[in-house]
């Protein structure tokens, strides 16, 4: 019997080969917005892993929007050579889908490194001061971000749609909006983040606007023929803020303006939440949002073995399963899963003598010889 996640999914005229994503992890390793050698290197062990499809890490559109200042951009010529650089590798060994996560990290910006202890930099000592929806900090510790003007609106907006052309020209095969973790995007869809009191405050209807006219945007500027999905935090854990019913009215509103699949994460918007961690905890909001809003969903968080992944998938509860931690870990995860599965994946020549005994089926019709 076939494998669930070793069936391929079309996401308009893509055609994913498994339902296993990289997730995009942020690497704090870009030089002015620049991807780097490290990428190189990172995306590509990534890259020749078995997944059906490797996300970029959330990129930033603006200079400001970066979580750090060593995050990487698509905001400028420089960045996009950059990246041409390291996808022109990838493709020349690789046939792996590409997708890349957009965004804007909001009142999260200007930040150390986790290594460094993730704090804000103010910018005294050579940060910059965030934009957010309202003038309301991160943590009680930190200085306020400065609340977004209609010129700002205006001008993220505009900025979303530029970084979305230059993926089209780079080639990227899908794309991914950053709704999720505290961000941007985020923090106007939560009332704990978003006090303002115009037509992007307030109601669930004002608080969601701002979101959808980026997503309407970019999608107006993306081809029809490609996939555009939303990472969201499905909830905060925080009583009185965002939570999965307004998680699904969201995913309903994005389903009518061409979102291809809802990618449900949780958390990241205060220090204040309270989440209880265990395998798939996060399974639910994929779950509920894919049976009440009939649309794919993405389903994230404490995945690590191939049977679980399995098991989400068959019974319907995610059309897709994405791992982070745990592909930095085994990024051949996709391979074992094959092989406990009955499943086939992709791999480079060069390894395709790899494969344990009896589990060389997962390398399909591969051939080798040895003299």
């Amino acid at each position: 019997m076939t494998s669930a996640l070793f069936k391929p999914l079309t996401l308009r005229k893509l055609v994913v080969p498994n339902r296993i994503m990289v997730s995009p992890m942020c690497q704090y390793s870009a030089i002015d917005g620049n991807a780097s050698d490290w990428h190189m290197i990172h995306l590509g062990q990534l890259a020749l892993g078995g997944a059906g499809l490797l996300c970029i890490e959330a990129t930033a559109v603006e200079a400001p929007g970066r979580i750090t200042p060593n995050c990487l951009g698509l905001y400028s010529d420089e960045n996009e050579s950059a990246l041409r650089r390291v996808l022109e590798a990838l493709r020349h060994y690789a046939d792996t889908p590409l997708a890349l996560q957009l965004a804007h990290a909001g009142r999260k910006a200007s930040s150390f490194s986790p290594w460094e202890g993730g704090k804000l930099i103010v910018a005294e000592s050579g940060g910059w001061v965030p934009i957010a929806p309202s003038a309301l900090s991160f943590s009680p510790s930190e200085p306020p971000p400065r609340e977004m003007s209609v010129a700002d609106l205006k001008r993220v907006r505009e900025a979303f749609v530029l970084s979305a052309k230059r993926c089209v020209r780079l080639g990227i095969d899908a794309l991914e909006l950053h709704a999720a973790h505290g961000y941007l995007l985020h923090e106007f869809l939560s009332p704990l983040s978003n006090r303002r009191n115009d037509d992007y405050g307030g109601s669930l209807e004002n608080r969601m606007r701002y979101p959808l006219e980026v997503f309407s945007a970019v999608r107006k500027a993306w081809p029809d023929s490609k996939p555009l999905g939303v990472r969201i935090s499905a909830s905060d854990w925080i009583e009185g803020g965002w939570d999965l019913e307004q998680s699904i009215e969201f995913a309903r509103q994005l389903k009518a303006l061409g979102c291809d699949w809802i990618d449900a994460s949780s958390g990241g918007l205060a220090p204040e939440q309270k989440i209880t961690l265990g395998p798939g905890y996060q399974v639910q909001f994929a779950e509920a949002i894919r049976r009440e809003v009939d649309m794919p969903t993405i389903a994230v968080g404490l995945i690590t073995e191939p049977r679980q992944a399995e098991d989400i998938v068959a019974a319907g509860r995610a059309d897709m399963v994405a791992l982070a931690r745990g592909m930095l870990y085994e990024p051949h995860w996709a391979w074992r899963a094959a092989a406990e599965l009955g499943g086939e994946v992709r791999a480079p020549k060069q390894y395709w003598r790899s494969a344990p005994r009896g589990a060389e089926a997962i390398f399909g019709d591969a051939k080798v010889g040895q003299r």
